[in-house]
């Protein structure tokens, strides 16, 4: 038996065995929240673009909602605006909500498209203005240490959270095989934009949808115990649990939050799972053993 011909049985195995996933997820729609180094190695960007389509081919409706931090961080220290942060999100004052909305809305949306595009898909690009899909509401921010009476509520700018979601325009995409790829921004009913942490708006997006899953990619190798294990299965208890008693703590919360609300609403599996793997949402998808960590209300 030659090399090649070795080679091949190995892909025809692969195949094989994403064969009842496939057909398990066909028809089904599944959220992606994209960043972190899938989102900025070159590499990783050009293997998502291909596990879209892919996803999209084999008939399931693949959902694309991404960040974009870093870039934005960049373009305002060229521009010479400062960046601040209270309790990890970026104060946005109108100056930077402009260019929030260049980075998220222009420059890193439609490099999304246009790679999902040249590998062979048909991406749209959205913000949460696009047909009402994101009705946003400002964000409030409180602070408070032991020496104060009350809390003091802190003015983040333009850092909303999501009101509502209307998924008209999505729907529409989809059942015209087209792939939606959304910056997170929304806006109010007065017509004032807000800036949205990504992980939000993925999962009520996939709330929303009622979507099969929603799946994070994060830059860890998924949710870990205490002794540093990755925790490959949990149910909403089990997660609520490790949060009670410190396991899921700081800039994790957020994240798990988010992936714990979706599924608690609908959503039939939340996963966390690591961004840097070469095609890590093929694998957590079509694969026995997936890249992360699966949240869902069975034990």
């Amino acid at each position: 038996m030659t090399a090649n011909t070795e080679h091949a049985i190995e892909v025809v195995k692969v195949l094989s065995e994403a064969l009842p996933y496939i057909q398990r997820f066909s028809g089904k729609t599944i959220v992606i929240k994209y960043g972190g180094n899938a989102m900025t190695d070159e590499d990783l960007k050009a293997s998502f673009a291909r596990d879209m389509v892919l996803m999209k081919e084999v008939g399931i409706n693949p959902v694309v909602v991404h960040g974009g931090g870093p870039q934005i961080g960049e373009l305002l220290e060229k521009l010479n605006i400062e960046s601040r942060f209270v309790n990890g999100m970026r104060v946005t004052d109108s100056e930077t909500m402009d260019v929030v909305e260049m980075v998220l809305g222009g420059l890193v949306n439609k490099d999304i498209v246009s790679l999902i595009n040249q590998a062979g898909g048909k991406a749209v690009g959205l913000t949460g203005k696009d047909g009402g899909l994101i009705e946003a509401r400002k964000l409030k921010v409180t602070h408070k240490t032991p020496d104060m009476t009350a809390p003091e509520i802190i003015d983040i700018g333009h850092v909303g959270e999501v009101n509502q979601v209307c998924t008209d325009v999505v729907d529409m995409l989809v059942h015209r095989d087209f792939i939606p790829v959304i910056a997170p921004i929304g806006v109010d009913d007065e017509g004032r934009s807000y800036n949205i942490n990504a992980d939000l708006v993925a999962g009520k997006v996939a709330e929303a949808l009622q979507a099969e899953k929603l799946i994070l990619l994060t830059n860890v190798a998924g949710l870990q115990d205490k002794e540093g294990d990755i925790l490959t299965g949990l149910s909403t208890e089990q997660v609520d649990a490790l949060i009670e008693d410190g396991t899921i703590y700081g800039g994790m919360l957020p994240k798990i939050g988010c992936a714990l609300s979706a599924v608690k609403n609908g959503v039939i599996s939340s996963h966390i799972i690591d961004g840097r793997v070469p095609h890590a949402t093929l694998l957590e998808i079509f694969t026995d053993a997936g890249v992360g960590t699966q949240i869902t209300n069975q034990d």
